[in-house]
């Protein structure tokens, strides 16, 4: 197949989407198919990945969050989408770029998938655009109803799209590296870099944005609750001066961006993972700790309900509680056994994920769209 990836972001961007589409194309491309990315421009993106042809878009920051950019199509997309000649164009989180995606297989009669991976709307709110949260959601279903086949990445997800009026959704399936993002990357010298030099100490971790939906403030509560813990925060984004001044005073280290075997080591250096964050339709990086061998404590939301098998891989807090997430913390930290039974579990868990697995069941959704008229 010939499939035409729309994206509102990808290299040399790190979240969780990219990361994905990344291992998507990687796939597509041992399945014998040709992939045309269609991406904002970002400074460093290169103009190839795997085989596949990356078409850079120019673009605007977005003022709110300037790592994102708005790239609007332009004709030199469609004379790229025209020459390529895809049997499928996917729009992957269609914004701004995406439309252009849904125009080009409209235009030239090319079945049509979509994907959703950001709770826009939701967004919306913690970026000073909560007046736009009801037009947010009539522009997501009348884009998204355009498509064939619409994916989404949980369960949580799938039922919250179908109450939105959304249609033909289906499951895309999780999936991880677990070679990459494995135990024995553990390393004396990157704890000892994310515990301040202090190695002995227990060690909690997040790893992801930072930016205001993730409530990354309450991760506060963990040192400053549990003496002899130290926290590490690994990534970057909009919110990361104003957290700096938020953890001022307590164990926490910020190492800023971390990627390649720089960030595996740090992963599977740490004793637990935290992740506070209720608006994810997946959480990524959460799989990327159960494939760390690392118990995950996250607040109990749609999607990290589905990640993290409570007692098996990890333990969930009430969103939004301190106590909830000091005592579950503590709770991991303090008896050694029941981490070690979290640390198997979450392997194990991840290992039953794969990105050539969740590929296969994405070239089943093409050949459907293909097959639909």
């Amino acid at each position: 197949m010939r499939i035409a990836l729309f994206t509102e972001t990808f290299l040399p961007a790190t979240d969780g989407v990219v990361t994905r589409l990344r291992h998507t194309v990687e796939e597509l491309g041992r399945a014998g198919d040709e992939v045309l990315v269609v991406a904002p421009r970002l400074k460093g993106q290169p103009h190839s990945y795997a085989g596949a042809r990356v078409y850079g878009v120019p673009g605007v920051p977005f003022p709110p969050y300037p790592q994102i950019h708005l790239a609007p199509p332009h004709p030199g997309v469609g004379r790229a989408v025209e020459e390529f000649g895809p049997d499928v164009i996917h729009a992957v989180n269609p914004v701004a770029l995406g439309v252009g995606g849904i125009y080009y297989a409209w235009r030239h009669e090319v079945p049509l998938v979509c994907s959703y991976h950001t709770n826009v709307a939701a967004y919306a709110r913690y970026y000073g655009l909560g007046s736009m949260v009801g037009f947010t959601r009539y522009v997501t279903r009348t884009l998204h109803n355009r498509a064939r086949v619409n994916l989404c990445t949980s369960s949580a997800t799938l039922d919250y799209l179908l109450e939105e009026g959304i249609k033909r959704v289906r499951l895309w399936p999780q999936g991880v590296d677990s070679r990459r993002f494995h135990p024995d990357r553990a390393s004396r010298e990157w704890r000892e870099r994310l515990c301040g030099g202090e190695p002995e100490k227990r060690l909690v971790l997040f790893i992801g944005r930072l930016a205001p939906e993730k409530n990354l403030e309450q991760l506060a509560a963990v040192p400053r609750s549990l003496p002899g813990t130290r926290l590490a925060v690994v990534g970057d984004g909009p919110a990361r001066q104003s957290l700096e001044r938020a953890f001022h005073g307590t164990p926490t280290v910020f190492t800023g961006l971390l990627e390649g075997e720089d960030l595996a080591s740090a992963y599977a250096s740490a004793d637990a993972f935290l992740f506070p964050s209720t608006t994810e339709t997946l959480g990524m990086a959460m799989i990327e700790a159960l494939a760390s061998g690392l118990p995950v404590v996250a607040a109990r939301s749609g999607a990290s309900g589905e990640v993290v098998e409570e007692g098996r891989s990890g333990l969930l807090y009430e969103p939004g509680s301190d106590a909830s997430l000091v005592a579950a913390t503590s709770r991991v930290l303090g008896d050694e056994e029941l981490r070690e039974t979290l640390s198997r579990g979450a392997r194990a868990a991840a290992e039953e994920r794969g990105w050539e697995a969740a590929t296969r069941t994405l070239r089943v959704y093409y050949e459907t769209a293909r097959e639909t008229g």
